[in-house]
């Protein structure tokens, strides 16, 4: 974990972020995306409003004008010191006005909008009973891919996340498992993350024994024992991108059984990375792992899609999943994470984030992908 951190966004980045997003719209045949507060708007402005208010709070992204931030009188001195504040014009409101009659005002009175999936309920239904001639469609079906391109900068933060999650992979096997319950372990891998820089910790899956065939599993009471294979699943945002990484542990020797499928999973994860380049449907990384399983007979047991990706959010599009057409295009970031689960004995996953390059892709996690034992 060396280099110099990337240099910050600009006014001028996200200026740019807005200006594709409306070309994206355009293309899309919407009049215009209304950003609620959520990692759309901090990917598109820079500024992180209370998500959990009920004063309106939404960025308005037409072709007609330039970006409006409709905003709180009492969160607008918070919102100009946002980076992207410049390039945008802020819109107060008072309490006891109507906030969706200004909000009208800037919109085509029979058009048809993205909006943020996380945009409150009373939000939305206020505005199309305010312009009932309008409707909506949410952004993750409208422009699924409207963050999923990376580009440079953004690029470098996510290898950092990756290279943090990786460091706190490598502290964590030196630490005793055996005789120790679940959650004491991931406090461990949480305090980690937080140790290399992580300033959001959003999951640290520690799933042993039969624990490990559930894939969510909530690390619990259950004390891990000598013998256990112990699914680690963790990650968080560093300096606001993402990282999430997998691997599988075995405290002490493992049987036979155990190190076969732990093989088959790492082939199914090289197969999948090796599907990854420029051109490929989404589908087809999905595709690529998923043979490897089934024909090796646990095909039952991979339960769940081969990946996601990663940005602002630890999970957003793309999703690698059979049925999923979208061509990968170099900038993309996902996970590739094949797993088996075997009801009531044990599971294994293994999972890198990987980045589409010009011509081929490049993983953003380096830890060893063998079999790894701890105490």
């Amino acid at each position: 974990m060396s280099g110099t951190a990337p240099a910050p966004f600009t006014a001028d980045d996200y200026r740019a972020r807005m200006e594709r997003a409306v070309g994206a719209a355009a293309g899309a045949g919407l009049a215009g995306l209304l950003v609620a507060p959520g990692p759309d708007m901090v990917w598109l402005t820079g500024y992180s409003p209370p998500a959990d208010t009920e004063r309106l709070t939404l960025l308005v992204l037409t072709a007609d004008h330039g970006p409006v931030l409709v905003v709180p009188a009492l969160e607008a001195p918070d919102a100009a010191k946002a980076v992207g504040a410049p390039v945008m014009t802020l819109r107060d409101w008072t309490d006891g006005q109507d906030p969706y009659a200004a909000t009208a005002a800037l919109l085509d009175a029979s058009g048809r909008f993205g909006i943020s999936d996380n945009a409150w309920a009373m939000h939305l239904l206020a505005l199309q009973r305010t312009l009932p001639g309008t409707s909506y469609a949410s952004l993750t079906d409208a422009l699924p891919m409207l963050r999923a391109v990376k580009d440079a900068a953004e690029l470098e933060l996510l290898a950092a996340a990756g290279a943090a999650a990786d460091a706190a992979f490598e502290e964590i096997r030196t630490v005793p498992f055996g005789g120790r319950r679940e959650a004491e372990v991931a406090a461990d891998l949480a305090g980690l993350l937080r140790r290399f820089g992580h300033s959001q910790v959003d999951f640290t899956i520690v799933a042993s024994g039969p624990n490990g065939a559930d894939p969510h599993h909530e690390a619990g009471d259950r004390t891990i024992e000598r013998g256990d294979m112990v699914v680690l699943d963790f990650g968080g945002l560093k300096d606001g991108y993402g990282s999430d990484t997998s691997r599988t542990v075995h405290v002490g020797p493992p049987t036979d059984e155990e190190r076969r499928v732990h093989d088959l999973v790492r082939a199914a994860q090289e197969a999948g990375y090796r599907a990854v380049r420029p051109g490929a449907a989404c589908q087809d990384v999905d595709r690529a792992a998923r043979a490897v399983i089934d024909e090796a007979g646990y095909g039952p047991y991979f339960i769940h899609r081969t990946g996601h990706g990663i940005g602002v959010t630890t999970h957003e599009p793309p999703y690698m999943i059979e049925g999923e057409e979208q061509p990968l295009v170099p900038g993309m970031c996902f996970s590739v994470e094949p797993g088996v689960y075997l009801p009531g004995r044990f599971g294994v996953r293994i999972e890198d984030i990987v980045t589409v390059t010009e011509d081929g892709a490049r993983r953003l996690n380096d830890t060893t992908r063998e079999m790894v034992m701890v105490d």
